[in-house]
């Protein structure tokens, strides 16, 4: 539980600016002022890792250009497109960071040891929501109005996520006490 607080933290730290955008958004309907705070408070985070002299990591370094850039041309052409399709591209780069092989296996506790097989795939169909979650947003952002595309792809966000998450956590409870038991009816049986 430990390591998904502290994945859940890291994970709203590098979201804090995009949460900061659609808040001030839905309170001011300012866009540019939206747009504007979200660049400052994500250039405040990586100045204060900085100051601190903590390392700040590739994705971290990517997000900051990500959203200055999709900031700074929203600013210039007064379009916001480009701050909503930013998520697309956050999106298609977790996807490819978890085509890996086993990365999920380093957020198992010791004992799902037994269901290591079931997350390797689960690895897999993680990526494909985060690519189907970028091809929507890409669908979204062309054809609705920020607000809209705010609350849509906030709500998908969210339930994906979670859907996703107790399928996850029900189907590999549920295989992992099957296995479980069948390794102590084996090995109790006799020989």
């Amino acid at each position: 539980m430990k390591n998904l607080f502290q994945a859940a933290s890291v994970l709203l730290s590098d979201l804090a600016s995009t949460v900061l955008f659609f808040a001030l958004y839905f309170l001011t309907d300012n866009l540019y002022l939206s747009v504007g705070l979200g660049m400052a408070l994500g250039l405040a985070q990586i100045g204060w890792q900085l100051a601190q002299r903590k390392p700040v990591e590739a994705l971290q370094w990517l997000s900051i250009v990500l959203v200055l850039a999709s900031g700074s041309a929203t600013l210039l052409t007064h379009d916001p497109l480009f701050i909503m399709l930013k998520p697309s591209a956050i999106y298609a780069l977790v996807g490819f960071v978890m085509l890996k092989r086993g990365w999920m296996t380093r957020y198992m506790p010791p004992r799902a040891v037994l269901v290591i097989d079931i997350a390797t795939r689960f690895g897999y169909v993680w990526a494909g929501l985060m690519f189907a979650s970028a091809a929507l947003n890409i669908a979204l952002a062309i054809s609705l109005d920020v607000r809209t595309w705010a609350a849509v792809m906030s709500a998908w966000g969210i339930a994906s996520k979670v859907g996703l998450f107790l399928i996850q956590y029900t189907l590999m409870t549920r295989i992992g006490l099957r296995r479980a038991r069948a390794m102590m009816a084996a090995a109790a049986a006799p020989t």
